[in-house]
């Protein structure tokens, strides 16, 4: 133990991250539904992310045959859907008509439909898969982004923080928060910060020193521990 903070076992505790729907499909097959919150950014430039999903799933079955899916980012009215499919298998039902979801032509995609309902998309081509352990990591290619029409702005810019995203932390949804910033903010000028944050309290530089950390623990309450099931390990 160090004096500040406890030492646990290595596990994935990487959070808050995002809960996504990945949709696939093959030439054969019905449309299926996975949940997922082990998906990230690998690179800008060609537009990569990556998916990681257990062999054993109907999903990395679907996916290797294809090499295509789409990740649908999932906001408040989706969620329930989200987990319903994070928690059943599609090689028992149809998870579209179970969540009374809407399978959708995708851009970019022969097979893998997009979810109607969700906010935006992302048609996904497979360049790579590496066995990993537990998990095999899907690298892919973003082909193509569809995005609802009414996240635009009056000046045609994607309103993201508008969607009502969900994300993801030791086994418990949260929807996001306030603005607390923006990219580069902490060295920007007073009149962009002006621009950018009006109506909007731009928190102070986190302070050094230990002084507030321990006060800060002190009075905080904590809950009782539960081990957490994630989507990563149980989907």
């Amino acid at each position: 133990m160090t004096a500040d903070k406890r030492i646990l076992k290595p596990s994935v505790l990487l959070a808050p991250v995002p809960v996504v729907l990945v949709s696939c499909q093959t030439k054969d097959s019905r449309p299926n539904l996975l949940t997922i919150a082990w998906a990230g950014t690998v690179c800008s430039d060609p537009p990569m992310v990556s998916i990681s999903i257990r062999p054993s799933r109907l999903s990395h079955e679907l996916i290797s045959q294809s090499g295509e899916f789409v990740i649908n980012l999932v906001n408040d009215t989706l969620l329930k859907a989200t987990d319903f499919c994070g928690v059943r298998s599609g090689r028992d039902l149809d998870k579209f008509a179970a969540c009374q979801l809407d399978a959708i032509p995708a851009e970019g995609m022969r097979f893998a439909p997009a979810v109607r309902q969700s906010p935006l998309t992302l048609s996904c081509r497979v360049r790579q898969c590496i066995p990993l352990g537990s998990h095999d990591c899907f690298l892919a290619e973003v082909v193509a982004v569809e995005a609802d029409p009414v996240l635009f702005d009056q000046s045609d810019r994607l309103a993201l923080e508008e969607a009502g995203l969900v994300a993801y932390s030791h086994g418990q949804y949260y929807a996001l928060g306030r603005m607390l910033g923006f990219f580069g903010y902490s060295v920007a000028a007073p009149d962009v910060l002006s621009r950018r944050m009006a109506h909007r309290q731009v928190p102070d530089q986190p302070k050094q020193g230990r002084t507030s950390g321990r006060s800060n623990r002190r009075q905080t309450s904590r809950a009782p521990r539960r081990r957490k099931k994630t989507p990563g390990q149980s989907f």
